[in-house]
């Protein structure tokens, strides 16, 4: 028989855990925007490899033109500065921001610039 106490008995409330999620993630249809972009940079020869950090406080997107070297292209999602300046930003290979926002989309136009340009 079960103890008395452990979760999961019938008419026994179980406190729900508090605090925020242990780390910020891409949804869906975020991730499959950034990897759309990816597979076209990749078929047009400008990115090999890339990289996903989660941590508490953002989600890093990183794009490589070889594994060794810094990315060519970094994007970072930080839901804390959504009310501010837009939880989306776009960093360069030197870490320069190039673009930053509320939409993704909008935030990605830069590379998506560059990929025309590479296609062409």
């Amino acid at each position: 028989m079960a103890a008395p106490h452990s979760p999961g008995m019938p008419g026994q409330v179980v406190p729900f855990p508090r605090g925020g999620a242990d780390q910020v993630g891409f949804e869906r249809p975020e991730l499959m925007r950034i990897l759309d972009l990816y597979g076209r940079m990749v078929a047009a020869g400008e990115w090999r490899d890339y990289a996903m950090d989660f941590t508490r406080h953002a989600a890093t997107f990183a794009a490589f033109r070889r594994t060794a070297e810094r990315p060519q292209a970094r994007l970072e999602k930080r839901p804390a500065l959504r009310g501010k300046q837009g939880m989306w930003t776009l960093f360069g290979e030197h870490g320069q921001v190039l673009k930053r926002g509320h939409d993704l989309a909008n935030v990605l136009a830069p590379m998506e610039r560059r990929l025309v340009k590479a296609v062409d």
